[in-house]
């Protein structure tokens, strides 16, 4: 069986462990996970493909890596419900809902309306104390805002590398709010208009 060519791309998965691991030091570097955000929109809107998620995401190598190379995937189909479009913009919508809910709760700390919470939110119930990397001085807001980015890069990863235990490798991909968002960009963008 011949071997695959290994590129630069199939080690983004390291960027997967770095990321988590320097906001558990310092809650600051959270704000990295925006490239998340940023770069698979640049891809769709700028290429109208999802190269991005096809190939340089660090979230889909790393599933691929522990999925398939380290063999913890039980590859077993997805239900088709979870394929679904009921799903997938459901989960999109919700998803961008706790976005904007972060950026509504950094704006009140900002206000200084509510306090700093220094703490992560696991799967959008479970508070874990995370004050040891936030130091006095920061702005709060810009800290609230980490905190909140953390919560959801996390709680999204536990949620994919769940899906990837169970199911084929990269399942999170079928459903993830990210992949869902550019394929809705890409479908509109070569969308024929009418004459």
């Amino acid at each position: 069986m011949k071997k695959q060519q290994r590129h630069w791309y199939h080690y983004l998965w390291i960027w997967s462990i770095i990321y988590f691991s320097l906001g558990f030091v310092n809650i600051l570097f959270a704000w990295l996970g925006l490239i998340s955000f940023c770069l698979p929109l640049i891809f769709a809107i700028g290429g109208g493909n999802k190269l991005f998620c096809n190939r340089y995401c660090d979230r889909g190598q790393f599933l691929r890596v522990m999925g398939s190379q380290v063999g913890l995937s039980l590859r077993r189909e997805m239900p088709e419900w979870m394929k679904g479009k009921a799903f997938r913009y459901g989960f999109m919508v919700f998803f961008f809902a706790m976005f904007f809910n972060i950026i509504y709760v950094s704006w009140l700390v900002g206000s200084e309306i509510q306090g700093i919470q220094e703490a992560v939110t696991v799967l959008w119930t479970f508070q874990l104390p995370w004050n040891w990397t936030y130091s006095a001085g920061i702005t709060p807001w810009v800290a609230q805002f980490a905190f909140g980015l953390y919560s959801l890069m996390l709680t999204s990863e536990i949620i994919a590398i769940v899906a990837m235990l169970i199911y084929k490798p990269r399942s999170w991909c079928v459903f993830c709010p990210m992949g869902t968002l550019t394929q809705t960009i890409c479908k509109a963008k070569y969308m024929p208009t009418a004459k």
